[in-house]
């Protein structure tokens, strides 16, 4: 009875070991966001669309992503913390090159910071002439 009981720790004791080490393989996280108007706070009736297509890497802390959009002309995009159906604050501006298939990184996120990206407190909003505060928006929520 010990002899099993023995066995059946070991066991035990390699599965765990085994599941934890599979959890340790990726330090990251995707990101695969819809952005459009009817998002934005308030609501607009605009027909732009866009994506978001992201990694956050837990080690490097940094954000690596592509941007594609079409029917809005850009004068700004960037980060913002804000809840679903919150405005707030710019975290990152995205610079001023308005590629339709945009890709770049972000600076290392803080600690603050990242528990405000895990947590769903950013968005992505892309601004325009006709909509200065924002054309098209999309929520960054873990996948």
């Amino acid at each position: 009875m010990k002899k099993l009981f023995f066995s059946m720790m070991i066991l035990s004791v390699l599965f765990v070991v085994s599941c934890k080490k599979d959890e340790a393989v990726s330090p990251e996280v995707k990101f695969n966001v819809t952005l459009n108007s009817a998002m934005e706070v308030p609501t607009n009736t605009s027909t732009a669309t866009g994506s978001f297509v992201g990694t956050y890497n837990k080690t490097t802390k940094i954000i690596s992503y592509t941007i594609n959009y079409n029917g809005v002309t850009p004068t700004a995009w960037h980060i913002h913390k804000g809840a679903v159906g919150v405005s707030g604050g710019v975290i990152f501006n995205l610079g001023t090159t308005f590629n339709t298939a945009y890709s770049a990184t972000t600076v290392a996120l803080t600690t603050e910071q990242e528990t405000d990206l895990m947590a769903g407190n950013y968005y992505i909003n892309i601004h325009s002439v006709s909509k200065p505060g924002g054309e098209i928006r999309g929520q960054l929520i873990l996948q």
